[in-house]
């Protein structure tokens, strides 16, 4: 990483730099989150996969997404430099949304193997270029990544409540279309000279908080959710536009290292890139564009596999998911990928001296903690979404069926609410709720007669507006970080003045046992369902309350602490490990996710018959393995803490 040596403009101790690259950023995850607030949504129903079936394109594109940074990380410090490696990841990246508008399984993972290869350029090489503008040893630097880190997160709040809503109200093509708007106005605040940059700020700003106060669900919740987030919005822009007064990111900033050979090179690089293109769409779909079944390809066969597991006893099941999971591409893939990095990683260590030896051993170890975290928080994108689709109530109800009208025919719109109850002699499923979504989608508020019966007497009714879309729940995640994150920065500042702040490794313990505690709510909540299997919202919300603390422990100090105990021709590929160790986190999240999985598949709606019922406690089983497994992790990280703590060597200069 080539620092920056020249002086620059500050706005609150800060680099005004810092705040061109906070819009960037934040309009690339507003891209990123987007998607994926839809993407297990979609499969599920839009292209009517099991369960398990979109946990595994999920799990497989979410791991070969944070895979590809490893390797973006090395071209650019070898090769192309952080700025124009930034560059072409945005490019690939908006051709990539821009894909997944089309309705058609080739284009969809084509779409995907376009993010994949994108994200691998932008991901670890914006990052670095924040640290790169704080000198070595700065004390800023911390507070500054977890302003950057704000910036992932407000765009993670705005893309649920915009792509996800639109998505979902008004058709999947819709709120992927926006998601590429959102990249490609990233890209031009990166590129633009800064008073060009300072407008696209400003003016994207103020049309996205208008657009968050006119398309939203007309409930308490989102309400409140869209308004804070278009005041934030817009408050972020008014700070970023006057720091960019003062000047904007240095020019060097991100340049090719010296002894880049350029040219030729770099040609070749983004050619390798278009032509691997082809291989990452097998590797995301599973190879399953290439079979008649359009199935996932298994590499070791299922007896292979059960025979493996016949006596592994209770872990057998475990064991099993894992081993298929594995022997699919993708899994092997990232396997073999991990290893080697692994090894050239250790290979660059032992030639080390003593104490930046040390330094990258302790960074080895927390990206191992890290990634425990990940493989457990990302199952929001997954199991939580589908069981915030499914379980979690988030219809506000307007009135109830009484007595007097049984026996009777109404017309109403069909919510939430009527899942688990009886239309005549039918039962009303959520197959059924989305079966008659997708035919009138054209016509969000459209109606159906329902036949009264005696058991339908309390059962809500409400139009559909007032039900919040299991989509925008993504976004609580991010807005409770822009609510904690100047706490929390403002927090460690307090201790740091009074010797009392939590090492990195202390911080690392505390978000997983934070993390476990999370889950623990969300399994409680389980525990406290009505008779239809319905959880209170409460416990969705405290979850991801718990889930949010637990990430701003851990998550903005870990790429701070990467710059800072990575050797400087290392930290790029550093970077890259942490999006690596994040990649296995993923893939490990679409495993754990598959113990929640319902439903058939097949020719026939994968949801057929299923009612909240069916669910509940099957979430709930694996939401409380996931909070003892998280608390037990931090309980370990904590009582090592003391001797990672020794081996930073913080009182020596970077190296």
């Amino acid at each position: 990483m080539s620092v920056v040596t020249a002086p620059q403009a500050e706005l609150f101790g800060h680099p005004t730099g810092l705040f061109k690259l906070f819009f960037a950023e934040m309009w690339e995850r507003f891209s990123y989150y987007g998607m994926r607030a839809l993407l297990v949504l979609y499969l599920v129903k839009g292209f009517l996969y099991a369960d398990n079936e979109a946990y595994s394109i999920y799990g497989a594109y979410t791991a070969l997404v944070y895979m590809t940074p490893f390797f973006g990380g090395m071209l650019a410090d070898r090769l192309l430099g952080q700025r124009k490696a930034v560059i072409f990841g945005g490019i690939l990246m908006a051709l990539g949304q821009a894909l997944l508008m089309i309705p058609q399984k080739g284009m969809f993972f084509t779409g995907l193997a376009f993010l994949i290869a994108g994200n691998g350029f932008f991901k670890p090489n914006i990052s670095t270029i924040v640290g790169s503008l704080y000198p070595p040893g700065s004390r800023m630097r911390d507070s500054g990544f977890t302003i950057f880190y704000m910036g992932i997160n407000l765009g993670a709040s705005m893309s649920p409540l915009l792509c996800g809503y639109i998505g979902e109200t008004y058709g999947w093509h819709y709120g992927f279309g926006l998601a590429s708007l959102g990249m490609m106005i990233g890209l031009a605040i990166f590129v633009m000279p800064t008073l060009i940059s300072q407008a696209l700020i400003g003016l994207a700003s103020v049309a996205a908080a208008l657009a968050l106060l006119y398309f939203r669900p007309n409930s308490p919740v989102p309400i409140a959710l869209n308004a804070f987030t278009a005041f934030a919005l817009v408050a972020a822009a008014i700070v970023s536009i006057k720091a960019l007064s003062r000047g904007g990111l240095p020019p060097e900033a991100g340049q090719p290292p010296a002894n880049a050979r350029g040219g030729a090179a770099e040609k070749i690089v983004y050619l390798g890139t278009i032509v691997l293109i082809p291989l990452i769409i097998l590797l995301v779909s599973g190879f399953a564009l290439l079979t008649s079944d359009g199935k996932p390809v298994q590499l070791i066969s299922n007896e292979t596999i059960s025979n493996l597991t016949a006596d592994a006893g209770s872990l057998g099941p475990t064991l099993e998911i894992f081993l298929a999971e594995v022997s699919k591409p993708a899994g092997l893939v990232l396997t073999m990928t991990g290893l080697i990095s692994l090894l050239y990683i250790l290979t660059n260590m032992l030639r080390l001296e003593r104490v930046p030896r040390l330094r990258l051993v302790v960074a080895m170890v927390l990206i191992f903690f890290s990634m425990l975290f990940w493989a457990f928080f990302e199952q929001a994108g997954s199991s939580v979404n589908l069981f915030t689709d499914r379980n979690i109530d988030r219809t506000f109800t307007s009135q109830q069926i009484e007595l007097s009208q049984v026996g009777q025919t109404i017309e109403l719109q069909p919510t939430q609410e009527q899942v688990g109850f009886t239309n005549g002699t039918e039962m009303f499923t959520l197959d059924r709720l989305d079966q008659l979504r997708r035919e009138n989608q054209e016509r969000p508020d459209f109606t159906i007669p329902w036949m009264v019966a005696a058991d339908n007497v309390g059962m809500g009714l409400a139009t559909r507006n007032a039900e919040i879309p299991a989509s925008t729940f993504q976004a609580v995640n991010a807005i409770f970080i822009l609510l904690f994150g100047l706490v929390f920065t403002a927090l460690w500042g307090l201790l740091a003045r009074r010797n009392m702040e939590p090492s990195t490794p202390v911080k690392f313990a505390l978000g997983l046992l934070q993390l476990g505690l999370g889950f623990y709510a969300l399994y409680y909540g389980t525990t406290q369902a009505n008779e239809r299997g319905i959880v209170g919202l409460q416990w969705l919300i405290l979850g991801y309350a718990l889930h949010t603390t637990g990430e701003l422990c851990l998550s903005p100090v870990g790429l701070s602490m990467i710059t800072k105990l990575s050797p400087s021709f290392l930290v790029s590929t550093m970077m890259g490990m942490w999006f690596l160790a994040t990649a296995f986190s993923q893939y490990l999240a679409g495993i754990i996710s598959q113990f929640t999985g319902v439903g058939h598949g097949g020719n026939g709606s994968p949801t057929a018959g299923i009612i909240p019922t069916m669910t509940v406690n099957t979430y709930g089983d694996v939401f409380w393995k996931i909070a003892i497994t998280a608390m037990i992790s931090g309980v370990i990280c904590l009582m090592i803490s003391p001797v990672l703590k020794y081996w930073m060597f913080e009182d020596q200069p970077e190296s």
